[in-house]
């Protein structure tokens, strides 16, 4: 079966179970059987919600990552480049293996660099 078409609740095909579902409708699928020649209509629901809290990323020791310092944390900064950062300016960014980043205690500075 594929899937053809996905929709949002309040877009058209999808206003009747936006009425019985509510704010709990998350999307509708058109799928469509080509052997049976049918067509089915499927809604996503959320039917249980409660409090998680996601794992921590954790890369291999030599993996690069990047870490946001800001220009005027000039201490942070040369810890960095003493550890072997290297800036990105395209990024804005600097880069240095994961090792380094966990031993400077700076794990709550890596973020994902942004899509040129």
């Amino acid at each position: 079966m594929r899937a053809r078409a996905k929709r949002l609740p309040g877009q058209p095909g999808t206003k009747e179970l936006l009425k019985t579902y509510g704010d709990r409708l998350v999307c509708v699928r058109y799928r469509y059987d080509a052997a049976q020649r049918k067509r089915y209509k499927t809604a996503e629901i959320i039917v249980d919600e409660g409090p998680w809290s996601p794992p921590g990323e954790t890369y291999a020791p030599h993996t690069l990552v990047y870490v946001r310092v800001a220009r005027n944390e000039v201490d942070i900064r040369g810890a960095v480049r003493s550890a072997g950062g290297l800036w990105q300016p395209h990024y804005m960014l600097w880069v240095l293996r994961y090792a380094e980043v966990e031993r400077l205690g700076l794990l709550d500075r890596v973020v994902e660099p942004p899509e040129l």
